[in-house]
């Protein structure tokens, strides 16, 4: 990649894989752009992070996420799924082996604490909302379900994470007052 700009998307349009142009407003765009969203607050949370451990974890997700969005750029309905359930499986382990550090939650609690804690919910919050983009783009077109069941579980771990970080900070946990 030589140049950043091409000024090919200058008139409202991009060009996913293979070529097509689609409008900057597209269902499509806009899961990849949430997904990609989500990414760059991961990559905020590792940078500071103490906790080497949860901080490798990320970069795998990472890499992950990556590899979903170039998936959903590829508007070819026929091509085989890259994300498999091997993906999804290694999110569940991450929580099965996560979750053992943790106090069970008898109540809801609000996002905060530590600043990667508070910056953990927020990444949570964003890939509830990719979800949500998934959907949507699934009512128009072939996504391959191994990418919701990901997105589902990361926000999962992303929740453990906060509590995680948090607790290994010292932080304790605020629930709401009703």
């Amino acid at each position: 990649m030589n140049g950043i700009y091409s000024k090919k998307g200058d008139n409202m349009e991009t060009e996913l894989f293979g070529g097509q142009k689609i409008f900057k407003s597209s269902q499509r765009i806009e899961t990849y752009g949430t997904m990609d969203e989500l990414n760059s607050i991961l990559g905020v949370v590792a940078s500071d992070l103490k906790h080497n451990d949860i901080k490798d974890e990320i970069l795998e997700i990472q890499n992950h996420l990556h590899i979903i969005c170039a998936e959903i750029a590829n508007p070819d309905e026929k091509k085989e799924g890259i994300v498999k359930e091997d993906y999804v499986t290694y999110l569940e382990k991450l929580c099965d082996k996560h979750t053992q550090e943790l106090e069970p939650l008898k109540k809801f609690i609000l996002p905060g604490g530590t600043a990667a804690g508070a910056t953990l919910h927020f990444a949570r919050t964003v890939a509830r909302r990719a979800e949500r983009e998934i959907v949507r783009l699934s009512t128009m077109s072939t996504v391959n379900p191994e990418i919701l069941k990901y997105i589902n579980r990361l926000a999962d771990l992303l929740f453990i994470f906060s509590r995680l970080v948090n607790k290994r900070e010292g932080k304790p946990e605020t629930s709401p007052k009703y």
